[in-house]
């Protein structure tokens, strides 16, 4: 597994990266050796973020954590990268297609135990009232969801408006 580790409002040290690729290196286990780990260190204010990105065939593995000290940053993100692939496994590396971007010991293990599948607890039916995006995010916050599924009036889509960090909000519309 190879590392590009990158800095934002920060000074990348040596200790660093190293910190970096010492316990994102306990990840290469799962990864074939070419794959490539986008790493990003951020600070804002007080909090250290780290960013780190593996692109796999047919997707993506993402996870991104702060706290007050970036060693700390660090350890939580490879902790849940880790529990991200140990959950997905089965989504991750379809037998029927190829699993490049996986070492082989990884894709021949035994799959997760049941305790790890998907369950859907509870499904909701509604009707979308046609809306613009800033209508939705006062309907969000009202019912005071993180999310809010509605349908676009001015382009009749179906379209998600999400809290995003820093009190602000996102607007996920289809491709056409």
């Amino acid at each position: 597994m190879k590392f590009k580790i990158t800095g934002r409002n920060i000074n990348l040290s040596e200790s660093l990266k190293a910190q970096v690729e010492k316990k994102l290196g306990k990840l290469s286990k799962y990864f074939s050796p070419d794959t490539i780990a986008n790493v990003t260190l951020s600070v804002q204010k007080d909090i250290q973020t780290i960013e780190v990105t593996i692109p796999v065939k047919g997707g993506l593995i993402r996870a991104e954590e702060g706290s007050s000290d970036m060693y700390v940053s660090i350890d939580l993100v490879q902790e849940i990268i880790e529990r991200q692939i140990r959950r997905h496994k089965k989504k991750l590396i379809d037998r029927t297609q190829s699993a490049e971007s996986f070492s082989k010991l990884f894709a021949e293990e035994d799959a997760p135990d049941e305790e790890d599948e998907i369950r859907i607890a509870k499904i909701k039916k509604f009707d979308f009232k046609p809306m613009d995006p800033e209508e939705a995010c006062l309907q969000m916050e009202l019912l005071g969801h993180n999310f809010f599924v509605f349908k676009n009036a001015e382009t009749d889509e179906t379209c998600v408006v999400y809290k995003r960090k820093g009190d602000t909000y996102g607007l996920i519309e289809p491709e056409n």
